[in-house]
């Protein structure tokens, strides 16, 4: 073997290990990924999951679900599938499990969404959402612990992301709330959270946090304009004095 054939065969000794550890290091840094996004959503390899959503009026015994509900759906599922697990739609009415069993991701408002509606009174009762049906300043408005948030349709509405968790071990699995104003603000708690769910993980651990979020405009560009205004999470988690003085938030 002369000297120009053993260089050749050295350097494709080198090629072939350099691709090697090049493909190792790519698989470990993709599976590290993969098990940080698994654990922050509480879904290992072919987990089982929920989807809990809003039953609507007019759906009788029928599972119905608006639009921007079933564009919020399709986004978690992705992240679902991605983690490699599984889901199943469920009504409100019809969510017969304990907290922390399975992951859970509840969609919608508190009135028409009963679970919701638990989870807020047991989880989060710094939150109160002004459910009247007649028309007024205050409809629809959240209120925070001593801050208020009112709707504004299609100008300045307000949604909750929140990842929740029991103090019952590692094993327990967190609930998601999106709890919006309207349906297109829980769509856009949806997309907030596929596209920024890597950053949360890494500022929040695994553990407990509420967000609220503001969505902007979204008669002109529907459910993509969304801005953080603050994390909540000790103000949720905290029981509303039975009086409070209330600061009006709305857009200028």
């Amino acid at each position: 073997m002369n000297d120009d054939v053993r260089t050749l065969v050295l350097a494709v000794i080198v090629a072939v290990i350099a691709a090697s550890l090049g493909w190792i290091a790519r698989s470990y840094l993709w599976n590290r990924k993969l098990r940080r996004k698994q654990a922050f959503f509480g879904l290992p390899d072919n987990a089982e999951s929920l989807l809990v959503v809003n039953r609507e009026a007019a759906g009788g015994a029928d599972l119905t679900v608006t639009r921007h509900d079933v564009s919020a759906l399709l986004e978690l599922a992705a992240l679902i599938k991605d983690c490699g697990a599984n889901a199943q739609i469920v009504a409100h009415d019809a969510t017969q499990q304990g907290f922390g069993e399975r992951t859970e991701f509840c969609v919608g408002h508190p009135a028409p969404n009963r679970r919701m509606a638990a989870h807020l009174s047991s989880l989060l009762p710094g939150v109160q959402v002004n459910s009247d049906p007649e028309p007024g300043p205050d409809r629809g408005a959240f209120l925070i612990g001593k801050e208020q948030y009112r709707l504004e349709p299609g100008r300045s509405e307000y949604v909750l992301l929140a990842r929740l968790t029991a103090d019952q071990g590692h094993a327990t699995r967190p609930v998601f709330l999106f709890c919006g104003q309207r349906a297109i603000t829980t769509q856009a708690a949806t997309r907030y959270l596929s596209r920024n769910h890597e950053r949360l993980a890494r500022k929040h651990g695994n553990s407990t946090v509420v967000l609220l979020l503001k969505v902007v405009n979204s008669q002109a560009y529907g459910p993509d304009v969304v801005e953080l205004v603050a994390d909540v999470t000790k103000a949720a988690q905290t029981p509303i004095p039975a009086v409070v003085p209330r600061n009006s938030h709305r857009s200028s």
